[in-house]
């Protein structure tokens, strides 16, 4: 009996403990982002960091409750989860609230709760499961376009909310599909196609048409085992013209105007020096101001709750999408460097947890949760500090918020609870 016990209780602790520091920095970032004038009580559910204490406690609620349950649970119930997650989305064109043009929230009082943040982990669930019961290797055609609808049709409600940002996270499950034996000619293809896009927009359809005639040229020279014929090759031409005229009509016609500005900022594309100042006053402030609270913190910050910028609210919505200028002004380099090894140390031990898994479905469950939090974890930082266009996506259990909090708990601690349960899968 004290054995089973014993395994019952076997938790991953460093997975544990880099949770604890994550959370604990996070909410000392929102509070140094929320707060105005003097701090009377940390308990204050007036002020967003009194509010977020409160998330912090309903989430060790959760933890404990999934922990509880038994780890076989979340694989028999993987679907119904899905199910349940789909229609919360699918409530929302009807009573869902809008906030900031997105219909992504239910109003619950005077709280509001945001489906899309739990819809990842119950499609993480979804496919873990799929892909276990089927025992596919993602090599047949039949099985890859299953398992993508079961990602496309969370991420298109999604989407038809005007949450892009939430949406681009289900591009996670990419890294996913290949740990389970997608043809690395996918990978190839999807880096080939962001590449592609780039040069279009950048230097024109004609441009990108030479750039990839050289490039196909050179590849036909070189290799000259399993050549492909003449034909193949104009053919891949002509696809890569094809697509850099769509991306260029999507770009002028598909997005809208604040969504191209984004794009425009972050490729340099327009020329005119009035109107490109117009875009950074209206598109960019953000990112402006982000970067310059970043770069006036230094090497070492300049200290808890003493930056400038910070308290003086120079940056918009920045304990929410930009609450990693704030670590950049009040810690500094180091301590910016040190949320960058935090985040880097989880996803890694999450990978090195999901291969000595024993089952599958843990397995695939576990590259699921790595790939989610690095996609977020990616872009966030990468919006900040102006290395991507700005999209609205949150840096987990840092930004404001519970369901976001919640929702990456949940994600995180069902994978816990699934390793505890390995040594049973002998």
């Amino acid at each position: 009996m004290l054995r089973e016990n014993q395994r019952r209780f076997k938790f991953d602790w460093l997975t544990i403990i880099l949770f604890l520091l994550l959370v604990t920095f996070g909410y000392l970032n929102i509070l140094s982002a929320s707060h105005e004038g003097e701090i009377q009580s940390y308990f204050d559910t007036s002020q967003l960091y009194g509010k977020q204490l409160v998330f912090v406690g309903l989430s060790f609620i959760l933890i404990i409750l999934i922990l509880s349950l038994e780890a076989k649970f979340y694989e028999r119930f993987g679907s119904v989860i899905y199910l349940v997650s789909i229609l919360s989305l699918l409530g929302l064109f009807i009573f869902g609230k809008e906030i900031n043009g997105a219909r992504s929230w239910y109003a619950i009082g005077s709280m509001t709760i945001q489906p899309s943040e739990f819809a990842k982990f119950a499609t993480a669930l979804a496919v873990a499961k799929y892909i276990s019961d089927l025992q596919t290797n993602m090599k047949t055609i039949k099985d890859q376009l299953r398992v993508a609808a079961i990602i496309f049709v969370p991420a298109a409600l999604i989407l038809l909310q005007n949450d892009a940002g939430s949406t681009i996270v289900y591009s996670a499950f990419f890294f996913v599909f290949y740990r389970e034996g997608l043809q690395q000619v996918y990978l190839i293809m999807a880096f080939s196609l962001i590449i592609l896009a780039v040069l279009a927009l950048k230097y024109g359809i004609a441009i990108t048409g030479i750039v990839t005639a050289i490039v196909l040229l050179a590849r036909y020279f070189l290799r000259r085992k399993k050549r492909a014929s003449i034909i193949q090759y104009i053919a891949v031409l002509a696809a890569s013209v094809l697509f850099s005229y769509g991306v260029n009509s999507f770009y002028e016609h598909g997005l809208k105007p604040h969504q191209q500005n984004r794009i425009s900022l972050w490729l340099r594309l327009e020329k005119d020096p009035d109107k490109l100042e117009k875009m950074k006053k209206a598109e960019a402030y953000n990112l402006i101001q982000s970067e310059q609270a970043i770069g006036s913190g230094g090497w070492t910050g300049k200290g808890f709750l003493q930056g400038t910028r910070t308290t003086g609210k120079f940056v918009p919505e920045q304990e929410t999408d930009y609450i990693f200028s704030t670590v950049g002004e009040e810690w500094g380099f180091l301590g910016s460097s040190f949320v960058v090894i935090l985040f880097v140390a989880l996803i890694i031990r999450i990978l090195f947890l999901a291969e000595s898994q024993k089952s599958q479905f843990s397995r695939v469950y576990g590259y699921g949760v790595a790939s989610i939090f690095f996609v977020h974890f990616t872009i966030n930082v990468g919006m900040v500090m102006g290395l991507i266009p700005t999209v609205g996506i949150p840096l987990p259990f840092f930004s404001y918020g519970g369901s976001g909090l919640w929702g990456f708990t949940i994600l995180l601690f069902i994978f816990i609870k699934l390793d505890s349960n390995k040594i049973n899968e002998w």
